[in-house]
């Protein structure tokens, strides 16, 4: 019997999220301590837990079917890997950075400097669109430093929260890269593992689905069930029950979690009240 074989981070902040993701689909993992392969329990997979830079390669050469990997590291490492599913999480950008002490003007400022950096790609090109022309000096951990050292003018590198930035003295200046998490594929898939990767991926859209979302009730005058239905972005059409208080009905639906408040505020408006809101586990569509 085929297996899918996917590949995660094999440590850190990614590799965590992964993995609940998986145990969020109904995947149970059958690892132990500082194993580099784990096969799922009651799904037809494989884990192969690697370092971030080496997964593109692996997909490159389909050893690993899938991969949950920053897209970041896709677009740094060219491939024939596809994006399937952008998951939400571990999000962070690819941005330049300066000393404070410097006047930042622009993308210019750039010219004829050096930029330490473990994204030569990614900086490469976006240099080539600014019309920028810089040395870049490929270095891998602790970017942050070089500046410091005299060792380049600025650095590229991922940015979070900004936090390490500011204690080694620098400020970002320029954002040139949005990356998430990714479900990638491989080109060289085959058809049995491609049929069990669209079952995952069918799971995880479930459990994406349900964090964006919440089910939502509320008690409506039956005159208003028309105009309040109408407010709602609902999968089909709202749940209408009775109440036991006459010329009352009590409506049922799922709300998007971006558009929660501007919606509640125009529900109530339209003579909502007793609005209940709950959270969702998965949504299957």
């Amino acid at each position: 019997m085929s297996k899918l074989k996917i590949a995660v981070q094999k440590s850190g902040r990614l590799h965590d999220n992964s993995i609940k993701l998986l145990k969020d689909c109904g995947i149970v993992i059958d690892n132990g301590k500082d194993q580099l392969k784990a096969p799922a329990g009651n799904f037809p997979m494989e884990i192969l837990f690697l370092r971030n830079g080496d997964i593109p390669q692996y997909l490159e050469d389909g050893v690993v079917d899938a991969a949950i990997i920053g897209e970041n590291v896709l677009i740094e490492k060219p491939n024939k890997a596809e994006v399937v599913q952008k998951l939400g999480f571990s999000r962070c950008r690819v941005s330049l950075a300066v000393p404070k002490s410097v006047a930042y003007a622009g993308a210019e400022y750039f010219n004829g400097k050096k930029i330490a950096t473990s994204y030569p790609y990614t900086l490469q090109s976006y240099l080539d669109r600014a019309g920028v022309k810089a040395e870049i000096h490929v270095i891998s951990g602790s970017v942050e430093i070089a500046p410091n050292i005299g060792l380049a003018d600025g650095i590229c590198d991922i940015v979070s929260s900004g936090s390490t930035l500011f204690k080694n003295g620098l400020k970002e200046v320029a954002s040139i890269l949005k990356s998430e998490a990714v479900l990638a594929k491989s080109g060289k898939i085959g058809t049995d593992t491609n049929e069990i990767l669209e079952r995952l991926l069918f799971r995880i859209r479930a459990v994406l689905g349900a964090k964006n979302t919440k089910y939502i009730l509320m008690n409506v005058p039956n005159e208003k069930i028309e105009e309040v239905s109408g407010l709602l972005p609902v999968l089909k059409s709202p749940t209408v029950m009775p109440l036991k208080q006459k010329g009352w009905s009590s409506l049922h639906t799922v709300i998007k979690e971006d558009t929660f408040w501007e919606v509640i505020d125009k529900l109530k408006a339209a003579g909502a009240e007793g609005i209940l809101t709950i959270p969702i586990g998965k949504v299957v569509l």
